[in-house]
């Protein structure tokens, strides 16, 4: 899960508010302008850490999905350029649902045969080309994560074949950012030994998504 200090939490807010307008609404407010500039401009840099700090993990950390051999040889994961379009501000449109009703769980087959639980949050609308999509939105059981797994028009060509996902964090007001340039792969793409949760129907994506995680240098490992 990513943490947002007070300041990236205000950032954010201003995101929702001047680069929202601009990305739902693209003349609503004009390129040249600088405020919408440098919110995308610190947008991009968040990204960036990130994906710095995602390496870093696959470089370095215990948990990492590659093998001590291929830590040796790492030079970072494969990524699309950053892309402002593909950043959409809104409001969760939130489910609430009884725990006894049968839609309060979803459940996610894996690429195991298993199937593991997460509780359906809510949806989310985003306009991209003139179009309007809708992706359901997730939560874990244990957490405040929200998990988005969706597959798109890129998969099993420039992307992982199985799909992808994104975190994110509930803004106050239930607002979130949806940022596929921080959509990544599951670890089962670079080991077979992980387990790792099949995007649902209702968020595959009739279009590509050139944004985000690309598919690795080398096969899984068998």
């Amino acid at each position: 899960m990513r943490s947002y200090s007070n300041k990236n939490r205000i950032i954010l807010l201003f995101i929702l508010i001047i680069a929202g307008a601009l990305l739902f609404s693209p003349q609503a407010l004009p390129v040249e302008n600088k405020d919408v500039q440098r919110i995308i401009s610190e947008q991009e840099q968040r990204v960036a850490q990130w994906r710095r700090e995602r390496d870093q993990f696959f470089k370095t950390h215990e948990r990492s999905p590659l093998l001590p051999s291929e830590k040796k040889t790492f030079n970072g994961l494969r990524y699309y350029p950053f892309n402002p379009d593909y950043i959409f501000c809104g409001k969760i449109e939130r489910y609430i649902f009884n725990i006894n009703n049968p839609r309060y769980y979803a459940t996610f087959p894996t690429n195991k045969g298993t199937h593991k639980r997460y509780i359906r949050y809510g949806r989310f609308l985003f306009t991209l080309g003139g179009k309007e999509y809708t992706i359901e939105i997730y939560k874990s059981i244990l957490g405040d994560t929200l998990f988005i797994p969706f597959k798109d028009r890129t998969n099993g060509k420039e992307t992982y074949e199985g799909g992808r996902y994104i975190d994110a964090e509930i803004l106050p007001g239930y607002q979130m950012i949806l940022d596929f340039n921080m959509a990544y792969n599951p670890s089962c793409v670079y080991n077979d030994k992980f387990v790792c949760v099949l995007p649902p129907q209702e968020n595959s994506l009739n279009i590509p998504i050139p944004a985000g995680e690309k598919n690795p240098n080398h096969p899984k490992k068998r």
